[in-house]
């Protein structure tokens, strides 16, 4: 269970990669502006929960294949997008996409095995996916995806409950995490596709409000 769980990280740190790679492409970074996006965006999410957590040495301090994987990933990108038509914007979305599920569900078993109140794995959940995302979309000068109007974090939130609640049936845990993934992956694609968005809260201009007449 170690292994596809260390498997299933390095595919998370590989898409995050390339999508922080992708971005640094559409800002038309050089190569080392390319490898410390893909690295910061991969990795981002990861370090925060473990310093949070106290959960020490970080991942990829104690072991070298995160970075590997990463740099990998994004020359790999790099070299993939030379000799094809550049990617369309829904491209970096999907990636993203598949990273958030991954992360989500690692960053909500890393504090479970921590033993943290259900509260606060939830949020190291959300934390690990989001964050890397975050910290790239900062970096180039973008609106983070989580603070744009279509459902991002909220499938992480749904996608991290869902891996609680199933741990807590006993279900087998390849069955969790599939599941818990897919949950991720299918509410944040079809926030895509069809532009899915919670209630947005409008505040009055209290200004104008306060020239209309009163009786």
């Amino acid at each position: 269970m170690e292994t596809l769980f260390y498997v299933a990280d390095l595919f998370g740190v590989a898409v995050f990669a390339i999508t922080g790679a992708l971005m640094a492409g559409r800002k038309s970074m050089d190569l080392f502006g390319v490898l410390v996006m893909a690295v910061v965006t991969a990795l981002g999410g990861g370090t925060l929960r473990d310093v949070i957590l106290d959960n020490h040495p970080v991942s990829w301090i104690r072991d070298d294949g995160y970075i590997i994987v990463a740099s990998l990933a994004a020359i790999g990108t790099v070299l993939w997008v030379r000799v094809t038509r550049p990617i369309h914007e829904t491209g970096l979305l999907v990636s993203d996409a598949f990273g958030l599920a991954v992360f989500t569900v690692i960053g909500t078993e890393v504090a479970l095995q921590h033993q943290v109140p259900v509260s606060t794995a939830l949020i190291m959940g959300v934390m690990t996916g989001v964050a890397g995302g975050v910290i790239r979309d900062v970096l180039c000068n973008e609106i983070p995806l989580i603070f744009q109007k279509e459902i991002y974090a909220t499938a992480c939130l749904a996608g991290s409950l869902a891996f609680i609640l199933l741990r807590e049936m006993g279900t087998p845990h390849w069955v969790d995490t599939g599941l818990a993934m897919l949950t991720v992956l299918l509410i944040r694609l079809a926030a895509i596709r069809w532009h899915l968005a919670l209630p947005r809260f409008h505040l009055l201009d209290l200004d104008k409000s306060s020239d209309q007449p009163r009786g």
